[in-house]
């Protein structure tokens, strides 16, 4: 049974047991994943799934949820239980019809047939990560590549009917020499052997230029952030965009309107579905609204939110087809390159760090967008535009206000990060930061 005929069949058992409105999103994924340990690939393991996430409402009560099925009788059995519970909730402040349907462009260059061929058999990408991180002489490394084969399809009550295919490879490299490490990732919906052997070399590279460390004072730095350490946090400056975001006291644009100037000029971050390169991208929303890209930020000026038909009803706004199944979401960014080479990157910041990557970033205020992230792997040393060594771990702590406004400069070349800290793919170049704060880290 194909995909529309399954979400056909789901919205009309939804409409037959009672509910108003229905929205059904079934996809059928087929990937492979190798996990890499001591310079070596140590499991591959291949799965298949199909997914079927529904949206109803009942007398303007919305419900939504999204599992796992086997069969048509499982997802029945998943819309029996939301119609047993809709009494028990009351109409959504957020209601608003689900939209007619609109005519979507077909995106071109979703699908690359090499990567559905290395589902079946991912061992040449494999042994081409080994040689590549082989060329350092590092210690060992360790990683994870994915490739996923993806077909999903839309139907709603109000007649969508939209089905779309793509590919992505997903992958992180961590390399380890002396007391240095670094990693790198990579997402792309197409294969190119050069771009996966960058990402283990530069993983390879930054660990050992960094297997001997020192000691840093913690304080305010001119700080380059790296595609790794940008694509982060921008993560979460894009997700205050989302409008319920906003609504739910979780935004640092909350008391911002469109045309409010948020960051430096040198700033200009889009939501982009259009960009066919990145995971993410796609030409319909969950509601069954064209997508499009549009600026979140734009030379430092806020342009927009992004809402699904809902939120863009409560604040007098219109969709930008950022409809998930429930809440708006983020599909792809895009941080526009500026004019910097990377030398010149290190002769504009003249003193600082460099930091290639982080974790365990936290809010302590949402509002005031107060942010501390644990720095990983190589943080190098600039004095006078030059790389002089290597330092321990330090902890950024400062707010994303202040960071925005003081971006300097902004590399020339970007990259495309996805990992499980840029859970929504990020093509972004690096970031110069005038006097970032950090912090002692202890473990």
């Amino acid at each position: 049974m194909d995909l529309l005929e399954v979400g056909t069949k789901v919205k009309e058992k939804a409409l037959e047991i009672g509910f108003d409105e229905v929205a059904v999103g079934v996809t059928a994924t087929e990937s492979v994943m190798v996990k890499f340990a001591n310079s070596e690939p140590s499991v591959v393991q291949n799965w298949s799934t199909i997914e079927v996430g529904v949206y109803v409402t009942k007398g303007q009560r919305i419900l939504g949820t999204s599992a796992p099925v086997s069969s048509l009788e499982d997802a029945y059995r998943i819309l029996e239980k939301l119609y047993a519970m809709h009494h028990r909730l009351p109409p959504s402040m957020l209601y608003a019809p689900l939209p007619e349907p609109g005519k979507s462009a077909v995106l071109q260059g979703l699908v690359d047939k090499k990567l559905i061929e290395s589902i079946r058999d991912p061992s040449g990408i494999s042994e081409a990560i080994v040689e590549a991180a082989n060329r350092y002489r590092i210690d060992y490394f360790a990683g994870m590549l994915q490739i996923s084969h993806d077909r999903k399809a839309l139907v709603t009550s109000k007649g969508a009917e939209m089905q779309e295919e793509s590919t992505y490879l997903k992958m992180y490299i961590r390399a380890f020499a002396g007391e240095g490490s670094g990693q790198w990732s990579l997402g792309t919906r197409r294969l190119d052997m050069r771009r996966v052997e960058e990402v283990a070399e530069t993983a390879a590279d930054f660990a050992f230029r960094s297997r001997v460390q020192e000691e840093v004072q913690p304080g305010r730095y001119n700080i380059l952030l790296s595609p790794m350490v940008a694509g982060n946090l921008f993560n979460y400056i894009a997700d205050m965009a989302l409008a319920h975001s906003v609504l739910m006291g979780s935004s640092i644009f909350m008391n911002n309107q469109p045309g409010d100037r948020v960051a430096s000029e040198a700033l200009t971050i889009e939501d982009a579905p259009h960009l066919a390169e990145l995971p993410g991208s796609t030409s319909f929303d969950d509601e069954g609204i064209p997508t499009y890209n549009k600026p979140i930020i734009e030379k430092g000026v806020l342009k927009t939110l992004l809402h699904n038909t809902k939120t863009a009803s409560k604040f007098g706004a219109k969709t930008t087809g950022n409809a998930g199944l429930v809440f708006p979401r983020l599909w792809a960014l895009n941080v526009r390159p500026g004019d910097y080479k990377f030398e010149e990157l290190l002769s504009e910041m003249k003193n600082g760090l460099i930091v290639t990557n982080n974790w365990y970033t936290r809010l302590q205020n949402y509002v005031e967008g107060i942010f501390s992230t644990i720095t990983r792997d190589a943080i190098f040393i600039v004095k006078d535009g030059d790389i002089v060594g290597a330092a321990r771990k330090l902890r950024i702590a400062d707010s994303f206000p202040r960071m925005l406004q003081n971006i300097v400069a902004v590399g020339d070349t970007p990259y495309d990060m996805y990992w499980w800290e840029v859970e929504t793919p990020t093509r972004t170049p690096y970031i110069l930061v005038r006097d970032l704060g950090t912090s002692k880290h202890t473990a």
